[in-house]
């Protein structure tokens, strides 16, 4: 998926990665925004941004719009990636690029927040945009 460096994504979007890696292990919630209560998908990619002083939208059918949409093969690490895990407008699923064909992301109740390659069939089939919001 990346033909670029891990070096070219922006400062600001390689802090976000990092901040949404320091909340692997954190339980999923529903509605969840913050460590204290744990994380929904959008709730994650949310705060690491906020960590870093960005604020992007904090709904999962806003962040698949939010930015600009690039190709996965340019993919950087803080892209937002966009699945379509259901059928209706909100069956959607974002985490955040880390690099490296992996991205970072809370999956749904009973899970934590985890890393997992973007190649495996089931996430590569439902990729439905790559939305870079730092330039």
């Amino acid at each position: 998926m990346q033909r670029l460096s891990n070096n070219d994504a922006p400062v600001s979007a390689q802090k976000a990665v990092r901040a949404a890696y320091s909340q692997m292990g954190k339980k999923y919630r529903p509605g969840g925004a913050s460590p204290q209560k744990g994380f929904d998908c959008s709730g994650l990619i949310w705060w690491a941004y906020k960590q870093v002083g960005m604020n992007i939208p904090r709904l999962t059918v806003d962040q698949a719009k939010t930015g600009s949409a690039v190709s996965s093969s340019t993919a950087l690490p803080g892209d937002i990636v966009v699945f379509r895990t259901g059928r209706n407008p909100q069956g959607l699923h974002t985490g955040l690029y880390a690099g490296g064909d992996t991205f970072i992301h809370s999956p749904r109740s009973g899970e934590r927040v985890r890393m997992e390659s973007i190649t495996v069939p089931y996430w590569r089939d439902k990729l439905l945009a790559v939305r870079r919001v730092v330039r």
